[in-house]
């Protein structure tokens, strides 16, 4: 732990960062906009299993093979990334902590075990969020990114960093994030985790399902990022990923829900928009975008060798940012999971509220 805790930031230093070498000098990209049909934990294994199916599928179609008229067929170019939303085959409800621990999948787990199996056949990168267990972390739900790689195993697990505080009115999320254990996550996994970068051989990759964070996203492009993921299930749009792309200089995919029938609670549309899942270059300018609401995959090729060897970091002025960003102190402070997990999300929302009180 000493060892991680004094290990140095990985972050750019006169505009050159840490990378691993590019297996191709072009990449493949596709973002898969999906339903964000809520498993049900009375019937926890048939449900899993028909979302579960449905992704295998859609990543198949996604590679442009199809398993139709007696047999296997193929057309297209092989994606080398294939991109999900936050919460593709586990959903969404306001599940208490006890459904939660039911809910969520071990890593690695079956479901890892599956798409694993489609990365290794197509010998493609297959990014996804997921609610997830760890063995360190016991009675915790983690809203994790994971992203399996061309061998079929977890390349990188990415937290969530921080949630958003009110998203429920009277509740709150219960998931946790980095900022809610951050002392203990910083314990074991060091300083440079908290802004995690997969540095693979197509390119430096981040995943995470926070959502009107630019700050972060502007520090994880510092760290060495060139292709940026915003998955949030509900509340994705193409204005952020734009946004996230032009500031930095990356390329950024923007992947949401699509429209999702007979999700308990929610209206079919709810957090599906008209091209909400979209790529952009590093000027903000829109490669490929959803069409519609609908379940959608858009495809676009990244060149990413050239990317790397033109690239210009953004000039931030440290010297004046710094002293305010030091001096800054926030109302909710880090380490309320530490204290206290809550049972449910009116349990959170009173915790959260009780925790902004506290001078």
């Amino acid at each position: 732990a000493d060892d991680k805790m004094s290990a140095p930031v990985k972050v750019a230093k006169k505009g050159v960062y840490e990378t691993v070498p590019l297996r191709q000098e072009a990449i493949n990209v596709s973002a898969i906009q999906s339903r964000v049909n809520a498993v049900d934990v009375r019937n926890l294994n048939a449900t899993m299993k028909a979302n579960l199916d449905h992704v295998l599928e859609l990543i198949d179609m996604a590679q442009g093979s199809v398993d139709a008229w007696g047999g296997e067929r193929q057309w297209g170019a092989k994606q080398d990334l294939l991109v999900m939303h936050e919460f593709p085959f586990q959903g969404f409800q306001p599940w208490s902590r006890k459904d939660l621990l039911k809910v969520a999948i071990d890593l690695p787990g079956p479901e890892t075990e599956m798409i694993g199996a489609k990365a290794k056949k197509y010998g493609c990168y297959i990014a996804f969020g997921c609610y997830a267990k760890e063995k360190d972390w016991p009675e915790h739900v983690i809203n994790m990114s994971v992203i399996m790689g061309p061998d079929g195993s977890i390349v990188s697990k990415q937290w969530k960093t921080r949630n958003i505080l009110g998203l429920f009115g009277d509740g709150a999320l219960l998931g946790t994030t980095i900022y809610d254990v951050l002392d203990r996550y910083v314990e074991m996994y060091g300083l440079d985790a908290t802004i995690p970068v997969a540095r693979t051989d197509i390119g430096n990759i981040t995943m995470t399902a926070v959502g009107a964070e630019p700050l972060l996203y502007t520090a994880q492009a510092m760290k060495g990022a060139e292709i940026q993921i915003l998955t949030v299930s509900g509340g994705s749009n193409p204005e952020a990923a734009a946004a996230t792309a032009r500031a930095n200089g990356t390329y950024c995919i923007g992947v949401g829900n699509s429209v999702t029938p007979d999700n308990i609670g929610f209206a079919e549309a709810a957090g599906a928009q008209d091209g909400g899942t979209a790529i952009f270059d590093p000027r903000g300018k829109s490669l490929a975008e959803a069409a519609n609401h609908h379940e959608d995959i858009v495809s676009t090729r990244i060149p990413i060798g050239d990317f790397r060897k033109t690239r210009r970091m953004r000039e931030l002025p440290m010297a004046v940012l710094l002293p305010v960003f030091q001096q800054y102190e926030p109302v909710f402070k880090p380490n309320a999971f530490l204290q206290y997990l809550p049972t449910d999300y009116k349990d959170s929302g009173a915790y959260i509220k009780r925790r902004m009180s506290q001078k």
